[in-house]
């Protein structure tokens, strides 16, 4: 019973974001369900240790350091302006934004792009004198498909990767064309939905390229993020070659660490921590089993099934919190390999759905809002509910295709 209370009562404040009246926010929901659940003796404090999957952490703890780490050379906007710059047509340009978008959200984490991209777009498209809001929800839905590709492409996917053991590459293998796929059908659908607005052509404007912090912090941080791609793709293991990254970049004669630190989402870090606590405690009480019995009639154990509890959950409860909850459930169903892979895209292409689906599309909409541009939800809506089921069934016949 206390170990239900405490589950219940932090995936609640998880659910809603904050408890009423209180400052008290999804992190620390966390943190207090980690500690109510030892505390209750639910989870023995020596357990609540090894319950922490300290893979996933340094995995996560190293791509946030590569990622500050470019973002202070102001590498992304750089590529940014070059990527969208010199695009003459309207919707010539739509689409460059969204394989861009979705490209670098498959390498570099989905949420950074958006944050880097989003003043970007706004001064180019005011620059030409076009409506910033289709651009930016073609760099909010793309940054969400392009990061179903590989196991870092956001948070949900380094979990799943480090719980479950897939490689970069068979990862990328199962899910890529899922992403190519859910990208091109993207395009399509916003190049129609706004086709009235995509007429003419941008006069050619010049934009001054981003001068980096220091000319040497490009160059390393580009060459550790491709030794870091090399890495992933020899097969090493990820949070060690992650790790190993953030070592590289610690040492440095022009950027004080502490400019790095600034730059990690701790919080993230700590609710994962405190989530993972929160799980050993519903597994050891048994409420793991009786949860999957309650959605065995659902057709979990089949792969369509799966992905659609995930993707409801995911806008819930938020899919890095739906994920935790599924991993002492996975291993137990019939293909667990292709299990994970479907709740990685599943969780993942939930996201589009609303605009609250992601942070990603709230990092986006809050960057719009600080310039003046009016992101709403039933605009997110028209694009993002034909999206995500567009995306879901194509998802779930390629996996059912490559698990043959």
């Amino acid at each position: 019973m206390a170990a239900l209370l405490i589950f219940l009562g932090t995936y609640l404040v998880v659910a809603c974001g904050r408890i009423p009246f209180l400052r008290v926010d999804r992190t620390a929901a966390a943190i207090v369900g980690a500690i109510l659940m030892v505390a209750f003796e639910v989870v023995p404090l020596d357990a609540a240790y090894r319950a922490i999957d300290y893979r996933t952490i340094v995995l996560l703890f190293g791509m946030m350091i590569l990622i500050a780490s470019l973002r202070l050379a102001r590498f992304f906007t750089w590529l940014a302006n070059l990527a969208v710059s010199h695009v003459r047509h309207p919707a010539w340009l739509l689409v460059v934004v969204v394989f861009v978008s979705g490209g670098l959200s498959a390498l570099f984490v989905n949420d950074t792009i958006c944050l880097v991209f989003t003043p970007v777009l706004i001064d180019l498209t005011r620059s030409r004198g076009r409506n910033p809001v289709p651009y930016l929800l073609a760099l909010a839905t793309a940054s969400n498909i392009g990061s179903v590709a590989t196991i870092v492409g956001n948070p949900q996917n380094m979990l799943i990767a480090s719980v479950s053991g897939i490689g970069y590459t068979e990862f990328a293998r199962a899910l890529g064309p899922v992403a190519i796929a859910g990208l091109t059908i993207d395009a399509a659908l916003l190049c129609w939905v706004f086709r009235r607005e995509l007429h003419g052509t941008l006069s050619p404007v010049t934009v001054a390229p981003s001068r980096p912090i220091h000319r040497a912090m490009v160059i390393k941080s580009v060459v550790v993020a491709a030794a870091t791609m090399a890495g992933f793709l020899a097969g090493f293991e990820p949070a060690l070659v992650s790790a190993s990254a953030a070592a590289a970049l610690l040492v440095s004669r022009s950027v004080k660490p502490a400019k790095l630190y600034r730059a990690v989402d701790w919080d993230l870090l700590v609710l994962f921590i405190g989530l993972f606590v929160v799980i050993a405690g519903v597994a050891r009480a048994g409420l793991d089993g009786r949860f999957f019995a309650l959605l065995r009639p659902i057709g979990i154990d089949s792969l369509a099934g799966l992905s659609v509890v995930g993707a409801t959950l995911s806008n819930v409860i938020s899919n890095v919190p739906a994920v935790m909850l599924f991993t002492s459930l996975v291993p137990r169903l019939p293909d667990p390999q292709t299990s994970w892979l479907a709740l990685a895209m599943s969780t993942t292409l939930a996201g589009n759905l609303t605009i609250l689906g992601s942070i990603a599309n709230l990092i986006v909409v809050e960057g719009a809002r600080r310039r003046g541009v009016r992101l709403s939800f039933v605009s997110h809506l028209v694009i993002g509910v034909p999206l995500t089921v567009a995306t879901l069934i194509v998802g779930i016949w390629w996996l059912q295709v490559y698990a043959r």
